[in-house]
């Protein structure tokens, strides 16, 4: 395989309410649902499969990182978009009254690493981001 190949990534991550999980992911967020069971449900987000596993148990407040002046949660998972994308994304999650954890915005504006960038949490507290660059070779910039 050639190391240019990109796979999708494989995530699983606890829920203490799979039916808030599965409206969560497939009403707000826009996956599909892929196989589940009484304690699981495979989505597809956007190409990527993540599993909510029922385990309230494992449920713990996320710490936080400064980062351009927010508090990131540590623990948390994301994908990158097309910038439209994004935009349209954070238009659309406003309006459905999302929570923000940060509210949608340039991250290191005018530096290396310029992005868009959103926070918030499912409904069982796991953290998502969804960030953008206007140019993607700015991913790993110093």
């Amino acid at each position: 395989m050639s190391t240019n190949t990109i796979l999708p990534f494989h995530m699983a991550f606890p829920v203490d309410d799979l039916e808030a999980a599965r409206h969560f992911y497939t009403n707000l967020l826009g996956c599909s649902e892929g196989r589940s069971s009484d304690n699981w449900i495979d989505f597809d987000f956007r190409g990527h499969q993540i599993v909510a596993h029922y385990a309230p148990e494992e449920l713990t407040k996320a710490q936080t990182s400064a980062v351009d002046g927010h508090s990131v949660p540590c623990r948390h998972a994301g994908v990158l978009m097309e910038m439209d994308d994004w935009t349209a994304t954070a238009e659309r999650l406003k309006k459905e009254g999302i929570n923000f954890v940060i509210e949608p915005y340039i991250r290191f504006k005018g530096e290396p690493g310029e992005q868009a960038t959103m926070f918030f949490n499912d409904p069982a507290g796991n953290a998502i981001e969804l960030k953008a660059f206007k140019n993607l070779d700015q991913l790993f910039a110093k």
